[in-house]
């Protein structure tokens, strides 16, 4: 047998505080979480169930798979009709249901579990809750950047004349697992999916994607319509990698942009503007700054050095430039023109101010950053200039 929890007991209650104190604020007297990131961010690990947090009492584990955990609060069940069955759970007055990602269907089928109570949404306590990092889960995220940082200071060294982008990045996925990467790269909401991470090799980088990226890329496939295309790699262009940097089941994300032989002035200047935009507006995160006005001095350094026009895309543009990371990695805050957010201690956001020069491609950095109550500090330390594939 197994135990359950696998969290430090004073992070699970230090993680369990925080969401209970959230509960209260929205006056729901009960929790039911059952999406996987939420249950990771409970327990430690991922099983498929549903945990009922009471307001006032500790939670309980109903589990349906695997078999084998065992723990206080455990209890097995073949469908979640058992839950109130199983130990007689009386109704809440309120329910939280995750209802930003719970299919309509399970909700129907939950509420007619708790009748009587009154369905709030839990979404939004459990991403604010996410978003204020403990001290064990910045240490978790800062592994993570170690890892990625040694992969990306391989990268040019995994290149060789001819290359296509897909080999380019067939080479740095292998070094990536070899490195310890998880391969998971979780992703909040059904509409946006990536696998392993993004390398964008010259004119490519124009590419429109449907999807809520800082880049897009014309893809191998339409079924997934984001990334390399299996372009050759051709001197003068840029390539800018931005892979999966989840090493520990907390992610860091780090983009950093190479290229064979020279390119252009215009591609340059606009790297070096998002090097600057990148030290300026992470200095500006200290708790109490709202993300907007991160956002907009960004834009507005944009504008400043005349680049605007290419800033966060050329054909199609991002509306954010940067956002939290954890388990997840598009968590709170939302560094974007009419995001509310507003900087905490315990919040880990990656900024990407990012370019893209027509003829040339994406250029750029970004980089992972954690509010400490020392300062703000940069999680992924890999070389920011402009790289030769050697």
């Amino acid at each position: 047998m197994r135990q359950l929890i696998l969290l430090d007991h004073d992070e699970f209650l230090t993680r369990l505080g925080k969401i209970r104190a959230l509960m209260n604020d929205a006056q729901a007297s009960a929790m039911l979480v059952t999406d996987n990131a939420n249950i990771y961010y409970l327990t430690g690990r991922v099983f498929a169930g549903y945990i009922y947090l009471p307001a006032n009492s500790m939670p309980v584990f109903f589990i349906r798979r695997p078999i084998g955990l065992e723990g206080d609060g455990v209890v097995y069940i073949r469908k979640p009709e058992h839950m109130a069955e199983s130990i007689g759970l009386d109704t809440p007055e309120s329910l939280a249901l995750e209802l930003d990602i719970t299919p309509y269907s399970m909700i129907e089928r939950l509420k007619a579990i708790f009748p009587q109570a009154v369905i709030v949404n839990a979404s939004p306590m459990l991403r604010a809750a996410r978003a204020v990092k403990t001290p064990r889960e910045i240490e978790l995220i800062a592994t993570s950047g170690i890892k990625q940082e040694r992969v990306y200071r391989r990268i040019p060294h995994l290149y060789r004349e001819g290359m296509t982008d897909l080999e380019l990045q067939v080479e740095i996925e292998r070094t990536s697992r070899l490195e310890g990467c998880l391969g998971q790269f979780r992703i909040s909401g059904d509409s946006m999916e990536l696998y392993m991470g993004n390398i964008l090799a010259g004119e490519n980088a124009d590419n429109p994607t449907p999807y809520d990226f800082a880049m897009g890329g014309e893809g191998l496939d339409p079924s997934l319509p984001v990334g390399c295309n299996g372009s050759v790699i051709r001197e003068g262009e840029s390539v800018m990698v931005d892979v999966n940097g989840n090493y520990t089941g907390y992610m860091t994300d780090m983009t950093r942009t190479y290229t064979v032989g020279n390119i252009n002035a215009l591609a340059m200047k606009a790297h070096r503007c998002s090097v600057e935009i990148c030290r300026e507006v992470s200095a500006m995160a200290i708790p109490g700054t709202e993300t907007k006005d991160m956002y907009h001095r960004a834009e507005e350094m944009a504008r400043e050095a005349g680049l605007y026009e290419y800033f966060m895309g050329h054909r199609q543009k991002a509306g954010f430039v940067g956002h939290g990371v954890g388990i997840e990695i598009n968590e709170q805050p939302v560094i974007a023109p009419r995001s509310r957010d507003i900087i905490q201690t315990g919040n880990v956001f990656a900024l990407e101010p990012k370019f893209v020069i027509p003829h040339v491609g994406a250029v750029g950095i970004e980089n992972t950053y954690a509010v400490t109550p020392q300062g703000v500090r940069c999680l992924t330390n890999a070389p920011e200039d402009i790289e030769t594939l050697k």
